[in-house]
């Protein structure tokens, strides 16, 4: 049924704080339907602007076939695992999680599961169970003193070594990403190489995602560089832990014991080693479980989604890092800016693409690089594409047809562009894509464009010829020959043609091939007819003619 409202579809178990949230929003349509199965969410996914799941549904290819009006999947938690993120990717879905929420119960359980092992909690509790009495059997390791090698230092991590700190411990950490040699004041070392940091740690705690690089990583080869009789923890993501090197380690000694919560296949099988090896601690993927986590994530991915489906911000993207959309009014400015300079220089890109590079100078564009990008992306490409485009899903495309963008950033501008903030987009062709009857004459594309205190956007150069213009509304691009006659040709013709021209920016300099040309850009009051623009392809001495419609200037 229609309806102007944001439509949510909700096919998991969500905490009630979670749903009561999203009734009491007045813009908000709530569909609560727990328990959905795969095909039938299928049927009805397009019919939804956004979706919140936990871990108890699959949201596969298949049910992004065909995703309507659907534009973001909320993940309530951590992993994303369920959500095949490549295919929504490419249907241009937003993925996003609410890891932040659980920061806190995550990492308290996997430092309960530390304690829990090191003092052997388990064992002694099945003993008693089972009418057992065997003190000299359990003999266990005090915290304080012990060093602990953090494994990925985000969130989690760093709340674990807080409280490692607080307990009398040594921390250590690996981070590929964090080029320091110590956090926390010093009192963390940091190890960029995960293989030199394993002998300097007692007990080892994973707080990493699974990717292509944390798969197996701690394995049989690993385990050989660590402390003999490590004790080991894992409570990220089941595979980051290799589980056959884990059973072969404990079994030879080298690690003393494991806790587990995170298993590669979940559950595991009944008969599996991991449920039944004496040196291991499981628990069955608990490390969220808690009342005040599920409360938390429930409601911040409900906050979440509606904030991007209502264009106020984006956080915890899985898929679409960089962007941001809750904007200054300069920031909002270059959005527009690189609207209208994509799409100004499409038409001039003639023998496809190879390389686009995006070039910002200015401390405020920073921070709204990565949107200024993508939309500048999508204005770019889709002209040239018949399948729907948007802000999540043009890297992907680009990618897949072997489009190499770049991004390169200057905070502290000085020389001419201290003049202020200043986008400029290039765009390289394939080799030997050179045609001297292009606008620019050689393979390469550039558009520079600049926003002053007026907040007007201006174009101040194009392939190297230089002017002032506010790219606005109809525009016709022309290329000459430099010589007499030229201009007075372009205004009879289009006065003839009932086409009044509003403003025009004439350019020069030297082509390609040595002789000299001109670029007049036009901003003409309506569309000039199609026959009008064939017979300026004609005229002696016209190069290239391009028309461009673009959108009315911003009030």
């Amino acid at each position: 049924m229609p309806t102007d409202k944001i439509r949510i579809l909700v096919p998991d178990k969500l905490a009630e704080e979670g749903l009561q949230f999203l009734k009491s929003q007045p813009d908000v349509e709530l569909a609560s339907k727990p328990g959905m199965k795969e095909d039938e969410l299928a049927q009805v996914i397009g019919q939804f602007d956004g979706l919140i799941v936990r871990s108890g549904i699959k949201v596969p290819a298949k049910c992004l076939v065909s995703p309507g009006r659907l534009k973001a999947i909320a993940r309530a938690g951590v992993g994303v695992d369920n959500i095949d993120v490549d295919a929504a990717t490419a249907k241009g879905v937003l993925v996003m999680n609410s890891a932040e929420a659980s920061t806190i119960s995550t990492a308290e359980h996997a430092f309960t599961l530390m304690m829990a092992l090191c003092r052997q909690v388990g064992p002694a509790y099945l003993t008693m169970h089972a009418g057992g009495w065997d003190r000299n059997k359990f003999m266990g390791r005090q915290l304080h003193g012990q060093t602990l090698g953090v494994v990925g230092f985000g969130r989690i991590g760093r709340t674990v070594a807080e409280r490692a700190m607080a307990f009398g411990m040594t921390v250590v950490a690996f981070d590929p990403i964090i080029n320091a040699p110590a956090l926390m004041e010093g009192k963390v070392r940091m190890f960029r190489d995960f293989k030199e940091m394993l002998p300097h740690a007692d007990i080892l705690t994973f707080h990493v995602p699974l990717t292509d690089d944390t798969k197996g990583m701690l394995g049989a080869e690993t385990f050989k560089l660590c402390r003999k009789g490590v004790l080991v923890v894992n409570a990220a993501r089941g595979g980051v832990v290799d589980e056959e090197a884990l059973l072969a380690a404990l079994d030879s000694g080298q690690c003393g014991g494991a806790a587990i919560d995170v298993y590669a296949s979940e559950p595991p099988a009944p008969e599996s080693a991991l449920r039944k090896h004496p040196k291991l601690l499981t628990t069955p993927h608990l490390g969220a479980s808690t009342h005040e986590a599920q409360k938390a994530v429930s409601i911040a991915a409900a906050e979440q989604l509606l904030e991007y489906l209502r264009g106020q911000g984006i956080r915890g993207a899985v898929n679409a890092a960089g962007l941001k959309v809750d904007l200054s009014p300069l920031q909002d400015r270059f959005v527009d800016l690189a609207t209208r300079m994509a799409q100004l220089v499409s038409p001039m890109i003639t023998r496809g693409i190879a390389t686009v590079t995006f070039e910002l100078s200015g401390k405020e564009l920073v921070p709204a690089a990565g949107t200024i990008e993508r939309i500048g992306l999508v204005n770019l490409l889709k002209n040239f594409l018949d399948e729907p485009l948007n802000i999540v899903n043009v890297m992907h495309v680009a990618q897949q047809r072997g489009i190499k963008v770049q991004r390169i950033l200057n905070d502290d501008p000085s020389g001419p562009m201290a003049a202020g903030p200043q986008l400029a987009i290039e765009v390289v062709g394939p080799p030997g894509a050179v045609d001297d009857h292009t606008l620019q004459g050689d393979e390469t594309r550039r558009i520079v464009g600049r926003v002053y205190q007026d907040l007007r956007p201006r174009i101040v150069e194009i392939n190297r010829y230089f002017m002032d213009m506010v790219p606005a509304g109809p525009m016709v691009l022309i290329q000459n020959e430099d010589r007499p006659g030229r201009i007075g040709l372009v205004g009879t013709e289009f006065g003839q043609a009932g086409v009044n021209i509003a403003d025009m920016a004439i350019s020069r300099r030297t082509s390609a091939s040595g002789a000299p040309t001109a670029l007049m850009v036009l901003k003409v009051d309506n569309d000039p007819p199609a026959a009008l623009i064939e017979r300026m392809k004609t005229q002696p001495g016209i190069l290239k003619v391009a028309v461009v419609r673009l959108p009315e200037e911003k009030k």
